[in-house]
């Protein structure tokens, strides 16, 4: 028996530890930089973020705390007598939801895809004036400024549908595994005679 409980406490310790909303907040804190095309940093820019969640504003070089979300992050950058800059940051699963799909089931998957705490945005991205780039998650590494890509309709495409493959492969895995373990249930008292 007491093996039982050691067990069921582990389980749940590691069911826990999988779901986003637990181990990840429901806001991200996000460096930015600004420079301009001669790869010169550019301070005291305004930079405006954007999704569906919210708007966050800070000068750079800064960091803007976002609220995390299944949506892309837009991003503007302007300063007077400046080229305005422009970022997108791609939106990416973290590894809480697909602990809550290995672990808990669909269920916490679909609570922390709601509160937007089963996404991250790149952490630290380098914006330049007169451009339009895109930031992918995928690409991030901790501590890392990342630049970006030319944005343009092809590549936004092609993220939309790599997104949209992940998605589907978190419900496959998500409907094939089970919503959480069940206990083994302890036999009928024998009778006594």
């Amino acid at each position: 028996m007491k093996f039982h409980h050691t067990f069921l406490v582990m389980a749940s310790s590691i069911a826990i530890s999988g779901c986003a909303s637990i181990t990840k907040d429901s806001n991200q804190p996000i460096r930015v930089e600004t420079y301009n095309q001669q790869n010169s940093m550019v301070e005291d820019v305004t930079c405006t973020a954007r999704n569906e969640r919210g708007e966050w504003t800070t000068k750079t070089p800064g960091s803007l705390v976002v609220h995390r979300s299944g949506q892309n992050l837009e991003v503007r950058c302007q300063k007077q007598n400046s080229a305005t800059g422009f970022a997108t940051l791609v939106s990416r699963a973290n590894g809480g939801m697909w602990g809550n799909i290995l672990f808990g089931g669909g269920i916490g998957a679909i609570i922390d895809h709601n509160k937007g705490t089963a996404y991250s945005y790149p952490d630290w991205v380098k914006v330049i004036l007169g451009d339009n780039l895109v930031f992918d998650r995928k690409n991030n590494v901790d501590n890392q400024i990342m630049t970006g890509q030319a944005a343009s309709g092809e590549l936004l495409k092609k993220i939309d549908a790599d997104k949209q493959k992940e998605a589907e492969e978190a419900k496959k895995l998500a409907a094939e595994t089970p919503l959480a373990p069940q206990p083994q249930q302890a036999a009928a008292p024998a009778e006594v005679k």
